[in-house]
């Protein structure tokens, strides 16, 4: 299955390097995928002030995948969650996506329903599968203590996110186990991370932070892997206040390409205690830095102009 890969906005212009790792973990596990210059941003920041714009906005980027013939792939959980919300708004009020459609027929689109919403963790859970994952690992990642942070919005409300169990959410931990770490439990593991309160009130936000971290170092945990380029933001930019009860937070497709041998360990973390399975050349693995799939190789889609 080709994709219509929807990068979301926080992941291209403040965390380029995870954007680079995941091009290259997508690239070596084969998946195919496309990009549009017509996407632009999921809606989310508007949802709370203007139900329409945020209706729209999200309408646009399905409309385009539709257009291409693609189901969406998703790479933050604010924007799956988004695009999940605004399908379930839409379909369950003709009248409400009728003007919606009113909207977009201003920028030659229509959005229909057609196409899937994808979260790249379940993409890669059940498409890809965990034994295939399992094979690609050349570096596992034996006796690593890793606590999972799925993200709130793609887990509540379940009926709509249609992603895990909101109240056992065992995909994240399953990939992680993938690649031989311990996926750890801890009291705080479905709390928030803290970052919808940045700006209104920050110290709660790092106060709720702060209980996370705390939490999963008590379990245990040397890592925290996060599925989320929003939480995982949060967690780089205020974790490094907790000073003894930091914990580095780690975006999972970084994890999964540290194990792959395809993305470079610059956290020390790793490099000691992975080690090389049999047969897995450093040449094989990529290992002088990460291999990125040059933009030109990738199959620019712009519904608008090349209906792909």
């Amino acid at each position: 299955m080709a994709y219509a890969l929807f990068w979301g906005c926080n992941i291209p212009a403040r965390l380029p390097g995870y954007e680079k790792e995941a091009r290259a973990v997508l690239s070596a596990l084969g998946v195919l995928y496309s990009e549009s210059r017509r996407f632009a941003c999921c809606g989310y920041p508007v949802r709370p002030a203007d139900r329409l714009a945020w209706l729209v906005s999200a309408a646009s980027n399905m409309a385009v995948a539709e257009k291409a013939g693609r189901d969406l792939l998703v790479l933050c959980q604010c924007c799956y969650g988004s695009f999940k919300n605004a399908a379930a708004a839409l379909a369950a009020d003709p009248g409400l996506a009728a003007r919606v459609n009113e909207i977009l027929a201003s920028q030659g689109l229509r959005y229909t329903g057609s196409c899937r919403i994808v979260n790249v963790f379940r993409m890669l859970h059940d498409e890809i599968g965990i034994d295939a994952i399992k094979e690609k690992v050349t570096r596992p990642l034996t006796g690593i203590a890793a606590a999972s942070h799925t993200g709130c919005h793609s887990l509540r409300p379940s009926r709509v996110t249609e992603f895990d169990d909101p109240l056992h959410p065992k995909i994240l931990d399953n990939l992680i186990s993938a690649l031989d770490a311990t996926s750890l439990d801890y009291p705080k593991k479905l709390e928030c991370c803290g970052a919808p309160l940045t700006g209104s009130d920050d110290a709660l936000s790092v106060k709720i932070m702060a209980d996370k971290l705390i939490s999963a170092k008590k379990a245990g945990a040397e890592v925290l892997v996060t599925a989320c380029p929003w939480c995982q933001i949060q967690f780089e930019t205020f974790g490094g206040q907790l000073e003894g009860d930091a914990l580095p937070p780690l975006p999972y497709l970084r994890l999964l390409g540290l194990a792959m041998g395809i993305v470079q360990d610059d956290t020390g973390l790793f490099s000691e205690r992975s080690r090389e399975v049999a047969g897995a050349s450093d040449k094989d693995a990529g290992r002088t830095g990460v291999k990125v799939k040059n933009k030109s190789d990738t199959d620019i889609i712009d519904a608008g102009e090349t209906n792909v």
